[in-house]
């Protein structure tokens, strides 16, 4: 039985510490995989690549929802009929119900609906299910055993205090076992960032640009602050948002749909929804100092694309 070291690779300062450490402890049959979710800034696409280059070959896998896109176009044309769901509403969910190839979008369109904090399916649909599936199945179903490498820390969320730094997941009928390891478990984002100056190695430029974690642009859980200096910095980003919205909503049963949600004390129609957590509603928000926030924080006007370093880890010179 042969032994594989399966290291998950995200363009962030924590994954980029655990390649880096993989690197040093050389464990046997090695890869680093990065999962696309078709959701990252161009600068994370661009950093993975410059760690492809310079630091250890990275094999990309992405998510492909085509198969259940078809099945919910099935679904709706025949469910939603029955259950009295205006025409209407029918059609326009059968239009939109195509396959784009971009992962995020598409787990979308299939989902009819965005992740949120209290249905996080998003990591699961477009990171873990892909390099399970991709990557460490056909090696559990050759009889190997998968060492997953994960780039977690316990400072980050009560969630991760409670994981342990090596754990069974799962042991197949072939004898093969699934291994959880997380080695920066304990370290904090300043030992991550120590481990690149210690081999030399760039960090993520969005760290410079007000960004507290990389990879999804937005993510779900984006601070205010990010939020307001991705609107600032990346208009485009908030555009194609507000765009996926648009076809979101379209195959929704709410016909709508949004990126952020929240609570606005009842339980709100779709309308009322949408005029409130739509993108540019919630960029709007961001621009406040205080409200449906525990932040307070300093605004400026404007941020010129590239003009000024705004890290919250202290990176700027």
């Amino acid at each position: 039985m042969n032994e594989h070291n399966i290291i998950s690779v995200s363009g962030g300062k924590d994954s980029t510490a655990l390649l880096l450490l993989a690197i040093e402890r050389q464990p046997d049959n090695m890869q680093a995989v990065f999962a696309d979710t078709g959701h990252e800034h161009p600068q994370t696409y661009e950093y993975v690549q410059y760690l492809n280059d310079k630091v250890f070959p990275i094999r990309t896998v992405r998510a492909d929802f085509t198969a259940d896109i078809e099945r919910k176009r099935g679904f709706v044309a025949t469910k939603w009929r029955e259950q009295g769901i205006p025409e209407d509403t029918v059609l326009r969910a059968i239009a939109a119900l195509q396959p784009t190839g971009n992962p995020f979008l598409d787990l979308c369109i299939w989902k009819g609906r965005f992740p949120s904090t209290k249905a996080r399916f998003c990591s699961e649909e477009l990171k873990r299910n892909p390099i399970i599936e991709q990557v460490q199945a056909p090696l559990i179903d050759a009889g190997d055993d998968v060492i997953s490498w994960q780039g977690v820390r316990a400072d980050e969320s009560l969630a991760r205090r409670n994981l342990v730094e090596m754990e069974s997941k799962a042991t197949w009928p072939n004898g093969a076992t699934l291994w959880n390891y997380r080695p920066i478990l304990k370290w904090t984002a300043e030992d991550c960032f120590a481990m690149h100056r210690k081999h030399g190695i760039k960090h993520n430029p969005l760290y410079e640009q007000g960004m507290g974690r990389v990879g999804c642009m937005p993510c779900i859980h984006a601070r205010k602050d990010e939020l307001l200096a991705i609107s600032q910095r990346f208009p485009e980003e908030i555009e194609r948002v507000a765009d996926w919205e648009r076809i979101v909503a379209m195959a929704s049963k709410r016909q709508g749909a949004t990126f952020f949600s929240g609570d606005l004390g009842h339980s709100p129609t779709p309308e009322e929804a949408v005029a409130a957590f739509n993108i540019y509603s919630m960029v709007e928000w961001s621009k406040t100092s205080r409200g449906k926030s525990n932040f307070d924080l300093f605004r400026t006007d404007s941020i010129e694309p590239g003009a000024l370093c705004s890290s919250i880890y202290g990176l700027c010179e």
